[in-house]
């Protein structure tokens, strides 16, 4: 049974322990993913690599959703049906990036806004007909001494709103998605305030648009130490500082947090999340929705060949498992093999 509304659509993708896989890659992110197994990206090798992923026994059990990028949710599978569909026959929900990605907010600045407001509307319209369930919008927020300014905050977040909005106005599940960057020399207590500033104003512009916080998921960075920085944070301490942050900016009533991995390994990615849910005491599902946290070593292990796929979906099912187990609070190291 397919849920229908906006709030059965954001609970069955975190249900059980579920996340979401992202594979949403722009055609220049995925060339460069094929490019580290000198793979061409053609349209039937990424069809190829995608439907491998989608038609894995592991999606039931552990993948509530899937967000794709446009090319995919129109992508033929190789027995002539639809991508789309196969995600939906093997018991997840297709969902669609909707953003257009990003631009400098003022010429010469290392701050960015995110672009794609202009004909959301028409595009949604389109994106509901072909069988999307959920959509996703991300707004990046770089960190230092001196940024991100107010108005970048709130410009993004504004526009996070709007598109939340429009999303829900065509029967959609919104995934909100403010990525404070990891990449830099800040420190876990800077990620930690410009983290929390950020959710505020979120939750703030998604009031000010009266937008169904029940039919709607937060997708956040967690709270980590600059890639640069020389002090990085325990898998306690980014447990205990993420779950503050949210505790303290995301609403009760939001069904569902599923975190970006954001360059995080793979074991880290589940590391963290599985220390939140053990640590417990708040009231939204906390999960994942995780791209190369996902996929790396599946995509390795395919390498371009079909004589591999069996063994690829075999690498991308454990990964699922475990950070399945992780959004339970039942994952441990020794499960790794």
């Amino acid at each position: 049974m397919i849920p229908k509304t906006l709030e059965e659509i954001a609970n069955y993708i975190v249900s059980d322990g579920k996340g979401i896989l992202a594979a949403d890659e722009s055609t220049g992110t995925i060339e460069k993913r094929f490019r580290s197994i000198n793979v061409e990206s053609t349209e039937d090798n990424r069809r190829k690599y995608r439907e491998m992923l989608f038609r894995s026994p592991v999606m039931a059990e552990a993948i509530g959703g899937v967000i794709l990028f446009d090319e995919t949710l129109r992508q033929k599978s190789s027995d002539g049906g639809y991508l789309r569909n196969v995600i939906l026959d093997h018991g997840s929900l297709p969902g669609i990036k909707v953003d257009q990605g990003v631009k400098e907010l003022e010429v010469g600045c290392d701050e960015k806004i995110t672009i794609g407001l202009d004909g959301l509307h028409e595009r949604c319209q389109e994106y509901e007909k072909l069988g999307a369930k959920f959509t996703k919008w991300r707004a990046v927020i770089n960190v230092s001494d001196e940024i991100p300014s107010d108005n970048c905050i709130s410009e993004n977040m504004k526009a996070l709103a709007e598109y939340a909005l429009i999303a829900q106005q065509n029967n959609m599940v919104p995934i909100v998605e403010p990525e404070v960057i990891m990449d830099g020399s800040h420190s876990v207590e800077r990620c930690h305030e410009v983290t929390n500033q950020t959710l505020l104003v979120l939750f703030e512009m998604l009031d000010k648009k009266n937008v169904n916080i029940k039919g709607t998921l937060l997708k956040p960075n967690m709270v980590l130490s600059g890639t640069e920085n020389k002090y990085q944070a325990t898998i306690d301490e980014v447990a205990e500082k993420t779950l503050q942050c949210l505790k303290s900016s995301v609403p009760d009533e939001l069904p569902g947090i599923v975190f970006l991995s954001g360059g995080q390994s793979d074991l880290d990615a589940t590391a963290h999340l599985d220390a939140m849910n053990k640590i417990g005491g708040f009231k939204w599902k906390l999960s994942f929705s995780y791209g190369r946290a996902l996929q790396q070593a599946a995509l390795k292990t395919w390498a371009g060949e079909d004589d591999n796929l069996e063994a690829a979906q075999e690498a991308f099912s454990h990964r699922a498992i475990m950070n399945m187990k992780a959004a339970q609070g039942q994952w441990n190291k020794s499960l790794e093999g």
